[in-house]
């Protein structure tokens, strides 16, 4: 199974990053990341795709955000080789950004319906192709050197030929935070599971009696990390439900878990919800420490604590 497309959703209008969402699309919002150059959120998590291997990616939107996102490159890789002129750096961004932009396609959310909408907004695209599936508010943050999170996932999903979720063993206290799942180890294949149930934000007492999956440290649970490799009869699963207000995702995984073989992978890496309470200073944290400015992200983090512990003496 070849994995060449990738969505991602980015249709929300970023009420927890308010105001500053409310003057720009939340993932045009700028991190420094890895490799010290500061883009949007959008690129970030688009560069995971591609260095994935994936070839076109479809950016789910609300109505009017295509053109402001195609103007917004546009503009980032204008300003780039206008005022760097002859500068390497500058020059191999903006090629990176035109690479990207050769790229993007978009699908409009018409109405905010639900994760599952979404999603469902991008069948066009997909034309009826697996596709690997990032979240736009989501960071992703590998611990395997020269290996993406997505790249873990999409290498699963081609030796399988199956639907794929990135989990992470997760404290029972935070389930009610993301989808969980039970599922069963399969042979031979360390960190892997069949998925047999999900249950989206489960109370602790119905993951307790629901969602226990063997050979986990107590008290833990299989917690979606917001990756994913689905094939096409997910959209047909959501095609099903459209007349409902509103459409969620967790339920046609949960029917494809009972028709076709659908596994969940522990992925080695971190994950960051920009639109988090504190999520945004998470994140840059993270890939500052990640990144080529490591020492440096560690002496001003030190720095700081230090000054910190002098104003409160």
């Amino acid at each position: 199974m070849e994995i060449k497309k990738a969505v991602i959703t980015a249709a929300g209008r970023g009420a927890r990053l308010y105001p500053a969402a409310d003057t720009v699309q939340k993932a045009m919002l700028p991190l420094v990341d890895r490799d010290g150059l500061a883009k949007p959120v959008l690129q970030v998590i688009a560069e995971e795709a591609i260095d994935s291997g994936i070839e076109e990616i479809c950016v789910v939107c609300a109505p009017g955000d295509e053109e402001q996102y195609r103007a917004r490159f546009k503009s980032l890789r204008s300003n780039l080789l206008e005022g760097y002129t002859g500068v390497a750096w500058a020059e191999e961004e903006a090629e990176r950004i035109s690479d990207l932009m050769r790229r993007l396609y978009f699908a409009v959310q018409e109405q905010a319906r639900g994760y599952g909408h979404a999603v469902y907004s991008a069948r066009d695209f997909a034309e009826n192709e697996p596709f690997l599936l990032l979240l736009g508010d989501h960071l992703y943050i590998s611990h395997v050197p020269g290996q993406r999170c997505a790249q873990q996932l999409i290498d699963l999903a081609r030796s399988e030929s199956c639907a794929v979720a990135a989990v992470q063993a997760t404290r029972e206290h935070l389930v009610g935070r993301y989808g969980t799942l039970s599922g069963r180890r399969e042979s031979n294949m360390p960190g892997v599971y069949r998925i047999e149930k999900i249950v989206e934000k489960p109370s602790v007492s119905r993951a307790e009696l629901e969602l226990q999956t063997p050979g986990l440290r107590s008290g833990h649970y299989l917690c979606f990390f917001g990756i994913y490799v689905l094939t096409p009869l997910v959209l047909e699963l959501l095609s099903r439900e459209m007349d409902a207000d509103e459409l969620q995702l967790t339920p046609a995984l949960n029917e494809l878990a009972g028709r076709e073989r659908y596994l969940a992978l522990e992925v080695k890496g971190a994950r960051y919800d920009i639109g988090a309470q504190l999520g945004w200073f998470q994140a840059q944290l993270a890939l500052g420490l990640a990144g080529q400015a490591r020492d440096q992200m560690l002496t001003t983090m030190v720095d700081l604590l230090a000054e910190s512990r002098v104003d409160r003496s």
